[in-house]
Parts: C-alpha cells; structure tokens; sequence
C-alpha cells in the first residue's frame, strides 16, 4: 500500500492554518493551540516546511511563521517531497535513493520510470489551495449542491 505519512498530513493542517491567516505572523504555540496538534510535533512540521521553502520563519519577539507563497503556487509534490524525500516507486527509477542490486538485467526498469513520470505529474497538477479548497458535494467541489431534478418517464 503507498500510504503517506501522519507527518505529510500535519504539513497540510499546519499549512491550512497559515494560508486561512496570511498577511500575520503565527508562531509554533499559535498553530498548535487552533489546529489542536502538540507543539513538539507542530515545531517539527513548521521546521520541516521552512526548510522547504514552503514556510519562511522570521526569528525575534515578534517572529513567527508565514507562507513563502500562495497555496495555488505549492503544489502536492512539494509537500510529499518534502516529509517523505524523493518520489521513486521502485530502486531504478530516477530519483530513488537505494541502487537496485539486479538493475542492469532488469527489464522493467523503463516501465516503472513511466509510472513515477506518472505519479509526480499527478502530484504536480494538485495544488495545496486544491486541497484546503472545502468539499461540497459528495468529495468533488465541482458539484452542484443541490441534487439535480430529472423529469419522470412514463
């Protein structure tokens, strides 16, 4: 299963909270207390986005947090990246960490560079204002909200 990680998730809830208050400074505490995360791990999340370049920090008695962009400019991808290191499904595709110990026999290696191409060009086409973006209708902003009427077939 390719799950991501509880971290990946926070990074979304912390970057909901600062996008909803652009224009302000928000420290680690701040965000911690509105999104109902510890600090410790809301601290990891914020350090873990700066160094990104998702988040900027600004440091002093009034620094705190913000956005370095607007969400419509960070796309999944960075934020997948970022918590969970470089999209690779298999050791042979571009990217990967690990070398794959039977690579030179290997004939799927260009298979799998295709379903990576894949994934990261799915990732990059979702935004993080996508995903704050609320839910209306059965999972798909795009729906109507009100039930669409049909005419009865005798």
């Amino acid at each position: 299963m390719f799950r991501l990680s509880k971290m990946t998730d926070y990074g979304v809830v912390v970057l909901g909270q600062l996008a909803g208050q652009r224009g302000r400074l928000l420290s680690a505490p701040d965000v911690a207390e509105a999104t109902g995360l510890p600090s410790a791990t809301v601290s990891q999340v914020l350090k873990t986005l700066a160094g990104a370049g998702i988040v900027v920090s600004h440091r002093g008695a009034r620094g705190g947090y913000e956005m370095a962009r607007a969400p419509e400019a960070v796309t999944v991808r960075e934020l997948v990246v970022a918590f969970e290191g470089p999209l690779a499904v298999t050791a042979c595709v571009e990217g990967a960490e690990d070398n794959c110990a039977v690579e030179s026999l290997c004939l799927l290696a260009g298979g799998w560079e295709q379903v990576n191409t894949a994934i990261r060009t799915a990732l990059d086409s979702v935004t993080l204002a996508d995903v704050l973006r609320p839910i209306t209708h059965f999972g798909r902003a795009d729906a109507p909200a009100e039930p669409v009427k049909r005419e009865a077939r005798l």
